[in-house]
């Protein structure tokens, strides 16, 4: 296994890669590139879609009101950032908000993947129907996507995934903030080790365009 340092010299060495990178159309609107940050030994890896206006801004994951959401879910399970590794599938920030381009979604998913490759956690926790559909791809062979697998363990091919709506949903629609936060608890069978369900399962046609 790798340790501390080794891990965070590959990220380091990933991270300017990524801080430089000008292979697609969002380099020239950005102003930071975002990298991922927190625990390189990190168990729960969550993936987030892309870059805010605010975190655009000051080159750091989840500071918006979308990161206050987020921390409130992590208070919920009394889960500290300091303990997870946070990233994005886009790595700069889309103009105005739009959806992510094919060829966005392919070039920064490299760079996704070599983090995976390089932290190796237990568990991946994408957060919204994008992120969860490029994970699925990868790891499942599956290029659909669908809300009946949110808050739902996976198992795919040895990797566990656990999809969750973007944090950001909270904010257009509030209602859904207690189911996100029943979700959310979830997690907290990971920490303890009580995962009661887990779905392993071949995805053919399963979900949802």
């Amino acid at each position: 296994m790798k340790t501390f340092p080794g891990k965070y010299e590959e990220l380091t060495i990933l991270n300017n890669r990524i801080k430089e990178c000008t292979r697609c159309r969002l380099s020239s609107e950005r102003i930071h590139a975002v990298c991922g940050e927190g625990n390189v030994n990190a168990r729960l890896f969550f993936i987030a879609q892309a870059p805010g206006e605010m975190e655009d801004k000051a080159g750091k994951m989840f500071i918006g009101p979308t990161g206050k959401v987020f921390d409130e879910l992590f208070s919920e399970i009394n889960l500290n950032r300091s303990e997870v590794y946070m990233t994005n599938l886009i790595k700069c920030r889309l103009p105005k908000n739009r959806k992510p381009k094919n060829d966005e979604i392919e070039i920064c998913g490299k760079y996704l993947e070599q983090e995976i490759e390089i932290v190796k956690p237990e568990f991946l926790i994408p957060l919204g129907y994008h992120t969860t559909k490029y994970i699925l791809s990868r790891f499942c062979n599956e290029k659909s996507s669908s809300s009946d697998f949110v808050g739902k363990l996976i198992d795919c091919n040895g990797q566990k995934i656990y999809p969750l709506r973007h944090p950001s949903a909270a904010l257009y629609n509030p209602s859904l903030k207690n189911i996100m936060m029943r979700d959310f608890r979830g997690i907290s069978d990971f920490q303890k080790g009580e995962i009661k369900e887990v779905l392993n399962t071949v995805f053919r046609n399963d979900f949802d365009d």
